[in-house]
């Protein structure tokens, strides 16, 4: 008896997916690599410098207080929003047509443009016209977030917490709704705590999402650009320029395409690695959870 040939017809499927990331992706990062180790004087002229814009790059100390400025916070981000985001699914409620008015309700700041939110926090923040810097002065606390650095990274903070925060709670919701019912009658007969619940059921049920979560979350907030450029411009002095932004100085406001290319590459794969190391620590720890659970 022969057997059947492998009909491979169902790539044919697959093929516009690949087509589009190859136009999308892997066209313009080729790009980059070609233009980070070249110096283009002009379109028409072009000298191969090999890895000299990397090394510069390296020794650039403005890049690595933009990179310490945006490791605190994305750390800062993931520190206050994860949890936050947790505490608000459980406190949802779970079904009925309460639930369906309260995600629509948590979800609404995610619907709005980035550079809307970043507008409507210089807005709010101004001390003339805006709630929470007029409210701010009459309690006789000197805001300024246009002028203060201290202020100006709170603010940026803030703004995405309230931006992005509904991310989390709503993969969390996710998770937590799909827990079978069984394991919490189970909890019931047993006489567990609420936090024992939350400990032993919810937390590691939810385990997948949450690292979804804070992948999604450490990405963004790594990569983070338009909000605190239309709110500060980056300022005062530095205090919100993140990588993204000087990135964006070096390649459309000092024109230096070169280095711009380096330093991007250089972006992209700290990315990675952070990316990297964050997931196999959580798996790590799950990993751990799960034997100690067992033994």
């Amino acid at each position: 008896m022969t057997a059947k040939p492998l009909n491979q017809k169902a790539w044919l499927l697959v093929l516009p997916v690949i087509l589009c990331v190859a136009f999308s992706a892997i066209l313009p990062l080729m790009t980059v690599v070609n233009y980070s180790v070249q110096d283009i004087i002009s379109p028409e002229r072009r000298v191969f410098v090999g890895t000299e814009w990397f090394a510069s790059v390296m020794r650039d100390e403005e890049l690595h207080a933009a990179l310490w400025r945006q490791l605190g916070f994305s750390f800062a981000v993931l520190a206050i929003e994860i949890p936050l985001g947790i505490a608000l699914a459980l406190s949802m409620p779970a079904q009925g047509w309460r639930a369906s008015l309260v995600l629509v309700i948590v979800a609404l700041s995610l619907l709005i443009p980035w550079n809307v939110v970043g507008t409507i926090w210089q807005i709010y923040g101004r001390a003339d016209i805006g709630l929470l810097g007029a409210a701010l002065q009459a309690l006789g606390v000197d805001y300024n977030y246009t002028g203060n650095a201290t202020d100006a990274w709170l603010t940026v903070l803030v703004m995405d917490v309230w931006h992005w925060t509904p991310l989390v709670a709503l993969l969390a919701y996710a998770g937590l709704r799909a827990i079978p019912d069984a394991y919490y009658q189970a909890a019931r007969i047993d006489g567990a705590s609420k936090f024992a619940v939350f400990r032993y059921i919810q937390l590691p049920k939810m385990r997948g999402v949450l690292m979804i979560a804070v992948l999604l979350r450490f990405m963004d907030s790594f990569m983070i650009y338009t909000e605190p450029f239309v709110l500060t411009g980056g300022g005062p002095g530095n205090a919100t320029t993140f990588l993204s932004q000087y990135l964006t100085q070096k390649a459309v406001g000092q024109f230096d395409l070169g280095p711009a290319a380096a330093f991007s590459l250089i972006y992209f794969l700290i990315i990675l690695l952070l990316c990297f190391i964050l997931y196999n620590w959580m798996q790590a720890l799950g990993q751990s959870e799960k034997e100690a659970s067992h033994g």
